[in-house]
């Protein structure tokens, strides 16, 4: 046996913070995620050894959530097949806000699925909650509103024409830490106004106006890492008609409806590629 998938980054063109749950402690949140070229390659093969075992440089295996993903899967569905080896060739920055770990795990599902023939997407997408809140979305890449904790999905037909340039950071950020400095800023909304957000955010996809593609954890990222800022107005100045942080950071995005401007500011911005929004079909099993 041998399965290969592409597991693309994510870009949080629009996310908005609503407040803890008391039932598990996860923000709700709108958020409207959308898979870009930028992936990482997963290839799944048996082995010989006495264990599952994930390959990727740079990362530690027990700290890889596609190693987190196999194991919930067997104990899941019961599975006892042979040993399985996943090898990723990593491209997608860890820690950025693209939701790489989440990606890579959502891809091991997805070859788990193909391999095995147990649990349909729906299922998996329930089920991957319990690796993390970017994980569901990512089962199935392509165009999504997420809601919940990232729980709850609606896909969105189509892609965005906008060319995307990523500017990546030599250093990550912490989730857990960008939402705990989210907390001290007061930055959540109240759940009457996230309701309210939600329903401009429905009524103008599947194409967000610029108003509306907002990051509302940027604040706390900023506050961690205060020269995000230069990157952001750098991407402005580059001609992007959005710039933004993707995700919890530190990671930061332009949005480009001019393509030669976006193929221009990859080339001047240090650590930054040009990448183009992508659909479904990217995760597709072979």
């Amino acid at each position: 046996m041998r399965l290969q998938t592409l597991a693309p980054a994510k870009i949080n063109v629009c996310l908005l913070l609503g407040p803890p749950r008391a039932s598990d402690g996860r923000h709700e949140l709108v958020t409207v995620m959308q898979s870009v070229s930028l992936h990482d390659r997963l290839v799944l093969t048996e082995h010989d050894g006495a264990a599952d075992v994930v390959l990727c440089e740079g990362v530690d295996p027990q700290r890889n959530l596609a190693t987190a993903a196999i194991a919930l899967f067997r104990a899941h569905y019961g599975w006892d097949g042979p040993p399985l080896q996943l090898t990723i060739d990593k491209r997608v920055p860890v820690a950025g806000g693209m939701a790489g770990g989440s990606a890579d795990a959502g891809g091991a599902l997805r070859l788990l699925h193909h391999a095995t023939g147990l649990g349909a997407p729906d299922d998996l997408e329930a089920l991957a909650l319990a690796l993390g809140a970017d994980v569901p979305s990512q089962i199935r890449p392509g165009r999504v509103l997420a809601t919940g904790a990232g729980e709850h999905l609606q896909r969105v037909p189509g892609v965005t024409g906008y060319g995307v340039v990523i500017v990546r950071s030599e250093l990550g950020l912490s989730t857990a830490d960008v939402f705990r400095e989210a907390g001290r800023l007061g930055l959540a909304r109240s759940v009457e106004q996230l309701a309210a957000g939600l329903a401009e955010v429905q009524a103008a996809l599947p194409d967000l106006p610029d108003a509306l593609c907002v990051n509302e954890l940027a604040p706390a990222a900023l506050s961690l890492r205060p020269e995000l800022q230069l990157r952001l107005d750098d991407l402005m100045r580059c001609g992007a008609d959005v710039a933004l942080v993707s995700g919890s950071g530190p990671t930061t995005v332009g949005l480009f409806r001019d393509l030669d401007a976006a193929r221009a500011a990859a080339g001047e911005l240090p650590n930054a590629l040009l990448a183009k929004s992508v659909g479904p079909d990217v995760g597709e099993v072979t």
